[in-house]
């Protein structure tokens, strides 16, 4: 009987063993397959995927320093609705838009719908601008409650996510192009923050619920995370671009978020395309290849 044990203690052994040199290969096909769309492009390309069902995380370029533009709006409504749960503010209030908010010369469906200011808007509408249509009036507006791009930086510091820099507004990296590269993280930050949000580690309940909701609405890079996904998949993600400059260089051209799996499980990713003269389309095709690879990866084994 002894025997027996001992033998199959060994078959088990063998067994788990197996399962683990598998798993490795697999995971090391899904490296290769996401270096290899890296490396087609000359481009800074950074890219991080969390499975949220284990923590296990996969980076290309995970450490480098790369512009978030709007991906910081997220950062952002986190710091704002800590207010909220602080009771500081509140998400009925209404907040005094003044013309002077609303810029001219920048992104804002918030001033196409409010062309001549002087209105008072509840903070849960701006906070949906800014993050389901990246508004950047409304950004700026929200700097401005909470305190400044300085205060957001040490909020997010406090949560223990440090690879990450917010020193700049909207306004001010329209002034100057080369503000943008101040507000920066790694990808693998930005995966870090998206699964301590996604644990409900950060927000209360209400909060959580409402800034996932306003993400899922998110109108803007519809054919970036979610481009070569299933029709139907739901994912909580923030954009970020800084279109082409005069030269025709794109220094950013991102997306991070939460995409949901068929079984209802959910994965975080973050990919970041900097320094690049392909177009628009090109460069959302990459996010979606990165993120089509790592869906195949967590729903068949199979990058």
């Amino acid at each position: 009987m002894k025997g027996f044990f001992r033998i199959k203690s060994v078959v088990c052994g063998v067994f788990l063993l197996m399962i683990s040199v598998n798993a490795f290969a697999q995971k090391s096909e899904l490296r290769e397959k996401l270096q290899r769309i890296v490396n087609a492009h000359s481009a800074t390309i950074g890219f991080s995927l969390t499975d949220l069902r284990n923590g296990d995380t996969l980076t290309v370029n995970g450490t480098k320093h790369l512009p978030m533009q709007s991906v910081y709006k997220f950062h952002l409504a986190l710091a704002v609705l800590d207010q909220v749960d602080q009771g500081k503010l509140k998400l009925d209030q209404k907040i005094m838009v003044k013309k002077s908010d609303l810029l001219p010369d920048t992104w804002s469906p918030l001033r196409d719908k409010y062309p001549n200011g002087e209105v008072e808007i509840p903070l849960s509408e701006i906070l949906s601008f800014t993050v389901s249509q990246s508004d950047n009036n409304g950004c700026d507006i929200l700097f401005r409650l909470i305190g400044g791009p300085a205060k957001v930086n040490r909020y997010i510091h406090h949560l223990g996510i440090k690879d990450v820099a917010i020193t700049a507004t909207e306004e001010q990296m329209h002034q100057n192009d080369q503000i943008q590269f101040t507000n920066w993280t790694t990808p693998q930050a930005a995966t870090e923050l998206l699964g301590l949000f996604y644990a409900k580690k950060i927000l209360s309940p209400a909060s959580h619920e409402f800034l996932c909701k306003v993400m899922t609405e998110t109108s803007t890079g519809a054919d970036k995370i979610k481009g070569l996904l299933p029709a139907g998949t739901l994912a909580a993600h923030k954009t970020g671009s800084s279109g082409a400059n005069k030269s025709g260089l794109t220094a950013a051209s991102n997306d991070i978020g939460i995409v949901t799996l068929p079984d209802g499980k959910h994965f975080a990713v973050a990919a970041f395309v900097s320094m690049t003269k392909e177009d628009e389309k090109a460069t959302d095709l990459i996010i979606a290849e990165l993120t089509k690879a790592s869906w195949d990866y967590l729903t068949t084994g199979k990058p």
